[in-house]
């Protein structure tokens, strides 16, 4: 299995109360010297994706990686979670990580942005801006977004406005969209850890499994167009 992490680890606390927010964790560690031919999957999130208090290799983009390998399909997968960080931070980090030569991006933030509220068209801009930087510097680049949904501390009309920045943006801009990341595991008490929001390695596998329902078919049709070209 060939899998890249970039991890920043975050503050050792909630992803809300105790995490203090790390926009400005903008340098990540460098990748492993070892190259690889396959083409690259980013993904570029918060603690969900960095897999906060668990080993990293249980987190969901590392599950996707072992489904890559077992469907026999050639992609490695990079993990740049950063824990406690916003749309904003990604927003920030999006160009350094963007360097490399990437195929995909799958973009997983807002978490943090609700859970403070943020304006939902704060988190819009982000999230556009985002894939405007992944295209001017990668043009072609798939993208993906990855869904988030909120308690409805803030009233019904931010949390609905939240919910549709993700849609809206996805069809805005041919992204290919997992509505809700964490269905089936967010408010599980078996599947989070003792803090209530961060996912066990069972609920990460849980989240790989949806997003990996979405993924597969995109990934086996970009090599088939690969092996085309070639």
């Amino acid at each position: 299995m060939i899998l890249r992490h970039l991890i920043v680890s975050g503050c050792f606390g909630a992803l809300l109360a105790c995490d203090q927010p790390r926009d400005d964790a903008a340098a990540s560690p460098p990748v492993s010297s070892r190259l690889s031919a396959a083409p690259t999957i980013l993904f570029l999130g918060t603690s969900l994706t960095a897999g906060y208090g668990i080993d990293p290799e249980q987190a969901y983009p590392a599950v996707i990686q072992q489904k890559i390998d077992a469907a026999g399909l050639n992609f490695r997968v990079i993990n740049a979670g950063v824990s406690g960080e916003t749309s904003a931070g990604a927003r920030r980090r999006v160009e350094w990580l963007l360097q490399q030569p990437v195929s995909m991006l799958v973009l997983e933030t807002g978490a943090n942005d609700g859970l403070r509220g943020l304006p939902p068209d704060s988190l819009r801009a982000n999230i556009q801006a985002i894939f405007d930087q992944a295209r001017r510097l990668q043009p072609s680049v798939r993208l993906v977004l990855l869904g988030m949904r909120i308690p409805p501390n803030y009233g019904r009309a931010y949390t609905q406005r939240f919910e549709a920045v993700y849609p809206e943006v996805a069809r805005a801009n041919n992204a290919t969209l997992v509505p809700f990341l964490l269905q089936g595991v967010g408010g599980v008490s078996s599947l989070n850890q003792a803090d209530g929001i961060h996912p066990t390695a069972e609920g990460q596998r849980q989240m790989a499994e949806t997003v990996w329902r979405v993924l597969e078919p995109v990934l086996g049709r970009m090599e088939k167009s690969e092996r085309k070209s070639s």
